[in-house]
């Protein structure tokens, strides 16, 4: 078994440490949270460990499974990598670009594995879309939250937009090539909408909008390619993948012809594939552990986590500049 420590014991920390217990292939021998009456509390509800050192706790796991606040993400992780401890790194990853470039030199001098907390990756929703995924040409993705204090430490781009950024990152696998976006700040200090417009090399367009100032939630994803349209309600847990083929007499009987520009009928077919009820959050920790224990790489990588990030920071960029050149 692999000996395990938690650093932050809040919300999201509780629901990993539940998760984490339930895993054979971790020993949880405790956590450490900066407040002592959470650790007081969180220790008595799950029967296990609060350490009141942070470094003891470091130096007694194998692994560690970082939940802090992002501005203490970089201390503890580059510590922990630096050690040889397997890490795991909730998004975003860091709230600097340099932070984010230190940690990935760091990762790859040491032999730890490091995954970065990408949950959407195992969203069951994306998970039984993505065999209709094929060579996207346009990219739609809507992530609007109801506002909540936790998570306005850094911008709405690292804290919402970051997770379809990584998803179209992984999807497209081609080099950015030009952004344009704006944000807004309306209730904190940064940005708490925002609009970003990707081309990519290989002509992919992908258009992303974020706002934790809403008054309902929406987690959407669209996907144009030839041929087809791919809906992916992440929220919901839905998929609907919408196809078009020659029309043929023996055609499915509820499928939508149309006339093409030849004069050859087409029709669209409405697939909506099976999803399966699973926890996003247990699968990625699942997969945590079994890239250590196999000693390959995690599903979600500090590459991947770099790279999501530094096209973060350029959104980021562009979001500065326009709000410049308006103040000016």
């Amino acid at each position: 078994m692999i000996k395990i420590g938690l650093f932050g014991a809040g919300h999201l920390g509780k629901i990993h440490l539940r998760l984490l217990k339930e895993i054979p292939h971790f020993d949880v021998i405790g956590f450490y949270d900066i407040d002592p009456r959470v650790a007081a509390n969180v220790a008595r509800e799950f029967n296990i460990k609060a350490y009141n050192d942070p470094d003891l706790l470091l130096s007694e796991s194998e692994a560690i499974d970082i939940v802090t606040p992002t501005l203490s993400h970089y201390p503890l992780a580059a510590k922990a990598i630096g050690m040889q401890k397997h890490t795991f790194i909730e998004k975003p990853l860091v709230p600097t670009r340099e932070e984010s470039l230190s940690l990935l030199e760091i990762a790859e001098r040491s032999r730890a594995v490091v995954q970065i907390g990408y949950v959407e990756r195992f969203n069951p929703a994306f998970r039984a879309a993505q065999p209709y995924i094929k060579n996207p040409l346009f990219i739609e993705s809507h992530r609007i939250a109801e506002f909540n204090q936790r998570g306005t430490d850094v911008p709405v781009v690292l804290d919402l937009m970051i997770h379809d950024l990584d998803i179209i990152l992984h999807l497209v696998n081609s080099p950015v090539k030009t952004i344009s976006a704006t944000g807004v700040p309306v209730i904190s200090g940064t940005p708490d909408m925002a609009n970003a417009r990707i081309e990519f090399e290989n002509g992919c367009v992908a258009d992303m909008t974020a706002s934790r100032i809403a008054l309902r939630k929406s987690r959407k994803l669209k996907l144009f390619q030839r041929d087809s349209y791919i809906s992916i309600d992440l929220l919901h847990k839905q998929v609907e993948v919408y196809h078009l083929t020659d029309h043929t007499e023996s055609g499915h009987p509820l499928a939508l012809v149309i006339g093409s520009p030849g004069g050859v009928q087409k029709q669209i077919l409405i697939e909506r594939p099976e999803v399966l009820e699973t926890n996003a959050i247990k699968l990625e920790l699942e997969g945590f552990a079994r890239a250590i224990q196999e000693n390959v790489p995690p599903p979600v990588t500090i590459t991947d986590g770099h790279q999501s990030m530094e096209i973060a920071f350029r959104i980021l960029d562009q979001i500065k500049n326009k709000s410049d050149l308006l103040m000016a």
